[in-house]
């Protein structure tokens, strides 16, 4: 994921090492060095696991190594000479454990301070990425469902932009299809002057629309043939209808907005209806080129290991998602000059993406399959929000749970919570402060109790389990870094002039230099994260920070102690990186609480 030959990492460091190593102890091997972090930090901090397997490698061989720890021990003979590692041990059949120098810690720790959270990230290969994300569907309120995407989304494309990455952050809203005909065609009834007559009120109930229309359009066979009657007016550009779609577009846009300013979320709007100029040569272009082909009265392609092929074009001539979805890889690829495209939609809907990446590459659009060479295409899929009864999260009414009750019910438990925590220690309540440490607990909870999950597995939302103040949640973290940011503010100093007067920084307690490790690990929580495109990778990583940061202040003096200032640039630091991942995550830090 790292762009070659720049390495920000400590892992990645330490690889060039080993790799220097390996290639001098066996030039003829080409091994590439397999680093890891030691499982008990009593053997060391990294462990080089390459012995083991290069032993099966040369065993027979002329003068070959007689066991895995003579292995071991070239490789560590032939570590060129460097800073960054204090020490090394075998053990066990060759393990290679490796202490990190003190003095390096240290030197990161100060580069971060006086270069920024920013210093620390690891650079990336791709260097413009289109991240299609959210996309609900026009006349339709937004519910649970679409939460995963958004923030899995958002967080993907925040930590892109980090690594310094341009982010295309693209809404492939559902705006065109089949059931604006019945919506449009409702809309025409409900005036007797019909569609000329329709104002914006007509629209202000979407749920009430689309509920109307879509029982009519069951219920009423003549309104059914008026609706598609109204969906070929649509297309064929007619004045009215596309007035009266503009108008239903226009009232789901305001409804998503508001959403996507509590989540702050931006993303870029490009619905279906973008793309409708282009199926029609995408489609042509598939078939010149033999990828696609009619059968049944269909244009299709067909994907091997596949049994359904994929339908590009209808026997009636209509288009359908596959339709758009081909000629969105084709734009984004060729016009946006993205060199990678990731997808974040439900698992469910992996099969339909292979095909359309397999098509894809049957065009020439994409490199083959296995390829490092860009642009490189990605599904995230993700799995269900599930009720505490592990079935699919659901009202009492059985109705999809919508997403701003939800964002409601979360920011007024943690109002409720916070202003009860103020009373009974009898401090004065701020009333703009109470609004937005609610809505920075409340939205924050949301989002960090499903990106703490795997995203491929389904979970259950619990408004109890996510507002915990202790262990794993956004509001225990928040209250840990608030009491953080408090041990600063309460020291009276100026962390930064600590750092520009050259304050001496020592590591010299077991839990400095623990805590100082952690931090420098950063980089390699973004990479794994964005190598898996996992962001619970990022969520665990924060939250082992906070729980090192309490081991170090539970045994480690700071204010008033010998080394307070050391100790205070080591604090600081932890808060910025912690703000650093609150930023990532979408969660908004407070500093008092």
């Amino acid at each position: 994921m790292a762009e070659a030959g720049k390495a920000v990492t400590l892992r990645g460091e330490l690889s060039g090492l080993f790799k220097s190593a390996l290639s001098t102890a066996f030039p003829a091997a080409e091994e590439a060095p397999i680093i890891a972090s030691c499982n008990n930090p009593q053997f060391g901090d990294y462990q080089c696991n390459n012995a083991m397997g290069l032993f099966g490698k040369l065993k027979g061989k002329e003068g070959a190594p007689k066991n895995p720890r003579e292995v071991a021990t070239a490789i560590v003979s032939s570590l060129p000479d460097n800073s960054t590692i204090d020490n090394t041990s075998l053990a066990g059949p060759g393990f290679i454990n490796c202490t990190v120098s003190s003095a390096y810690l240290a030197g990161r720790i100060n580069a971060l301070m006086t270069q920024g959270v920013a210093s620390l990230a690891p650079p990336l290969r791709y260097k413009r990425v289109v991240v299609d994300f959210s996309s609900p569907n026009v006349a339709k309120e937004m519910h649970v469902g679409h939460l995963r995407s958004t923030i899995i989304g958002d967080t993907i494309a925040n930590t892109l932009e980090f690594c310094g990455a341009v982010v295309v952050r693209l809404n492939h809203i559902g705006d065109w299809g089949t059931q604006f005909g019945m919506l449009i065609e409702h809309m025409a009834e409900l005036r007797p002057g019909g569609l000329a007559e329709s104002r914006d009120e007509d629209v202000a109930d979407l749920q009430t629309l689309y509920r109307a229309a879509k029982k009519r359009f069951d219920d009423e066979e003549e309104f059914k043939v008026r609706a598609r009657e109204a969906v070929t007016r649509l297309q064929s550009g007619d004045e009215e209808c596309i007035a009266a779609w503009q108008r239903i577009c226009d009232a789901s846009r305001r409804e998503f907005q508001a959403i996507y300013s509590r989540l702050g979320v931006t993303l870029q709007e490009r619905g279906e209806s973008f793309y409708n100029p282009m199926l029609k040569d995408v489609v042509e272009e598939l078939r010149e080129k033999g990828v696609a082909e009619v059968s049944e009265g269909a244009t299709c392609v067909f994907v091997e290991g596949c049994e359904v092929p994929l339908i590009v074009q209808k026997s009636d001539g209509g288009y359908g998602y596959a339709s758009t979805d081909m000629a969105a890889i084709k734009q984004r690829v060729q016009q946006e000059k993205a060199d990678w495209v990731i997808y974040v939609t439900d698992i469910g809907q992996a099969p339909h993406f292979d095909m359309v990446f397999a098509a894809a590459r049957k065009a020439g659009w994409l490199p083959e399959k296995g390829s490092a060479q860009p642009p490189r295409v990605s599904h995230v899929g993700f799995g269900l929000v599930l009720g505490e009864d592990g079935k699919k999260f659901k009202t009492r009414s059985g109705d999809v749970v919508r997403l701003v009750e939800l964002l409601d019910e979360a920011k007024q438990r943690c109002r409720d919570s916070v202003a009860a925590r103020r009373e009974e220690s009898g401090d004065p309540i701020d009333e703009a402060e109470l609004e937005a440490a609610a809505c920075a607990m409340g939205y924050g909870a949301v989002k960090y109790a499903d990106l703490k999950n795997s995203r491929l597995t389904n979970y259950k939302f619990s408004f109890d389990a996510m507002l915990e103040l202790k262990g794993n949640t956004a509001v225990y973290l928040l209250y840990a870094h608030a009491r953080i940011a408090g041990i600063v503010r309460k020291a009276g100093k100026d962390v930064d002039a600590l750092v520009a007067g050259g304050e001496a920084f020592k590591l010299e307690h077991p839990r400095e230099r623990e805590l100082a490790m952690a931090i420098v690990q950063f980089p390699e929580a973004l990479e794994d994260m964005l190598e898996e495109l996992t962001p619970n990778r990022l969520t665990d990583y924060l939250y082992t920070l906070s729980e090192t940061f309490s081991n170090f202040y539970t045994e480690c003096k700071v204010l008033g102690g010998e080394a307070e200032d050391s100790r205070l640039i080591l604090v600081e630091a932890t808060a910025r990186v912690m703000r650093q991942c609150f930023k990532l995550l979408g969660i908004t830090p407070l500093y008092r609480i």
